[in-house]
């Protein structure tokens, strides 16, 4: 009887890749998923260390799991992996003696051999080692979403932005071969896959190993060509390496979403030097108006950061007035916490209060709330492409699908359209998703991208 596993997942899309990736070592190991912890024989938590209290959320979820099967002595083998791994190291052994694996962002290869080994001679197993080999076995990773295929194209970071703790835990960039990369992309469209995500700390600085002339535009390219790639989606560019070359790309190739994530971080320059994100805010400014003026119906979306070390209520105005002037289709914001090891932990002292933090965080919250909700008023009566990936959070009868521009749409709707691209008249809208309905009542031909108005009479209406 094979034994069971079980993985949990904190953070970013790179995270839940590497998560598919370990799922597809361990059952070629010969383990079994399950999804419930006292059944586990074996639990792998993928940590993440971006974001404040992460080693924390670490150690409360390793007590939990410390008496899982009822007794400690029945608990299953546990595995930390990912971000906090790496940063921590042994120190989480010291704390949590009854971890019996850590492996590294590096060393994720490694786990079913560090399992074994943890199994079979009771003795804590740790791999922290920097492996500089990005490649994977073709076909091996146990992707979990029916419709979306992530693909890293490459790994670690060579910025150093101050806040960052990125470096630090997945080492320094490393890209993996063009070659490689369209063979999974492949592999994944053979196995039904219809969308596929390029995933790197910063995809466009990619060049390909294996050829001089493929930058990240020439990748994007060469994806689009592979047949039966539907829709493209990557994460997450440098505003500061956003070329032309990119622009174009996004503008003239069908299958990439008119869609970018570009995190800017603050709408101050004085801010973002201290940050070392080496651009400025009118840089920033310059380019979201060259993707509009490309790509009319560009949808730009953004991570930010409040209360960074020497914020003033001044610099956090000029994040409004960015905010309001670009117009973000979508926005992840933040309180500056300290990351270890980084450079703002180093040299800068966190001065900003932690009231003052929330009571920005709240009003930058709700403006791009407000923000959202116009934009997605001004979709009704519009006839969007939708490719159908789930069923829909808020009622189990309805699917859900994104537009090109990764807008949220709920629909009314059959269960074979699942990873199908249907045409749906915007009805309602809310300030997080857009709900409509299929005319027709079947799959489009995808050869059209885009969105166009029909007249809708009265039958438009808002929803909250």
């Amino acid at each position: 009887m094979a034994r069971k596993y079980l993985i949990e997942t904190f953070g970013c899309q790179m995270n839940f890749h590497d998560s598919e990736r370990m799922a597809g070592l361990l059952e070629q190991a010969g383990f079994e998923a399950t999804d419930d912890p006292e059944d586990a024989e074996v639990v792998v938590l993928n940590t993440c260390s971006v974001r404040e209290h992460a080693a924390e959320k670490l150690f409360s979820r390793l007590g939990e799991l410390r008496t899982a099967g009822g007794s400690e002595e029945r608990r299953p083998l546990i595995a930390v992996a990912g971000c906090v791994a790496q940063q921590e190291g042994n120190r989480i052994l010291k704390r949590a003696p009854y971890v019996d694996v850590i492996v590294g962002t590096h060393a994720a290869r490694q786990l079913p051999v560090l399992i074994e080994q943890a199994a079979t001679t009771g003795r804590q197993q740790v791999d922290l080692n920097p492996y500089e080999d990005v490649s994977f076995p073709l076909g091996l990773a146990r992707r979990s979403d029916p419709v979306k295929a992530y693909v890293t194209i490459l790994e670690g970071c060579n910025d150093f932005c101050a806040f960052c703790v990125v470096p630090y835990t997945r080492g320094h960039e490393r890209m993996r071969s063009k070659a490689e990369i369209l063979a999974e992309v492949r592999e994944a469209v053979a196995s039904g896959r219809r969308e596929v995500q390029l995933l790197g700390q910063i995809v466009n600085h990619y060049e390909a190993p294996d050829d001089a002339s493929c930058d990240f535009a020439a990748l994007l390219e060469a994806v689009n060509d592979v047949p039966g790639v539907e829709r493209i989606r990557f994460a997450s560019p440098h505003p500061r390496h956003a070329s032309e070359r990119l622009i174009a790309a996004i503008r003239d190739l069908p299958h990439v979403c008119k869609h970018v994530h570009l995190p800017v971080q603050s709408g101050s320059t004085r801010v973002l030097r201290a940050m070392r994100r080496r651009h400025t805010r009118e840089d920033y400014l310059a380019l979201a108006d060259r993707l509009r003026q490309a790509i009319p119906d560009m949808a730009i979306s953004t991570d930010m950061i409040v209360g960074f070390p020497g914020e003033t209520d001044q610099d956090f105005r000029e994040t409004l007035s960015l905010t309001e002037a670009v117009r973000f289709s979508s926005m992840f914001s933040f309180k500056y916490s300290e990351r270890p090891n980084t450079l703002a932990a180093r040299r800068l002292k966190d001065d900003v209060p932690e009231d003052e933090k929330g009571m920005r965080l709240t009003e930058l919250q709700e403006a791009q709330k407000a923000i959202q909700w116009a934009i997605h008023r001004s979709e009704l009566g519009r006839v969007h492409e939708v490719l159908v990936d789930s069923r829909s959070r808020r009622r189990q009868h309805e699917l859900a699908g994104r537009t090109t521009g990764n807008v949220v749409v709920n629909l009314p709707g059959k269960p074979e359209w699942l990873g199908q691209v249907v045409a749906v008249t915007i009805l309602r809208a809310g300030p997080n998703s857009l709900w409509g309905e299929v005319r027709g009542g079947a799959p489009v031909d995808t050869t059209s991208v885009g969105a166009y108005v029909v007249d809708m009479g009265e039958s438009t209406t808002v929803e909250s």
